[in-house]
């Protein structure tokens, strides 16, 4: 581990290069699918992983700067960059799996554990390790 780095930025950093090669990679299966399709469009999935996972390659960039910015004890910035990383990771491998298995309906449509207490953990990870993200940033800009 570099030594000038928190476990929370290296943690921020990994995955934004991660969510950003899954992008790339995702956007070729995007291209590929597109190009194969009479109507010149990709499975619904296969484009909402691509998308999500530039999205949240971006996203983790933003969670760096707030890690920095924070006067948080480095356990604490880790996981709360860790809990919407986390989610954020879960997020573009079931896209990745409802494109592989070429899911073309609303995964809410049927209501399941994964469509209603894991969105709510989902919700309660992201939304709220960025608060405390965003409260130790301001805690630092304020003091």
């Amino acid at each position: 581990m570099h030594p000038s780095f928190t476990l929370a930025e290296i943690t921020a950093i990994a995955a934004c290069g991660i969510y950003f090669m899954i992008g790339l990679l995702t956007g070729v299966w995007k291209y590929f699918s597109i190009m194969k399709s009479e109507q010149h469009h990709a499975p619904i999935y296969v484009d909402i992983a691509h998308r999500a996972a530039l999205m949240y390659s971006f996203a983790c960039l933003v969670i760096l700067e707030f890690v920095k910015l924070s006067t948080l004890p480095d356990s604490v910035e880790f996981f709360a960059a860790a809990f919407p990383i986390f989610f954020f990771g879960t997020a573009i491998f079931t896209y990745i799996l409802l494109g592989i298995t070429q899911h073309t309906d609303n995964q809410f449509k049927e209501r399941n554990i994964i469509t209603t207490w894991g969105m709510y953990l989902l919700i309660f990870g992201e939304i709220g390790g960025f608060a405390v993200l965003l409260w130790g940033a301001f805690k630092s800009i304020l003091a």
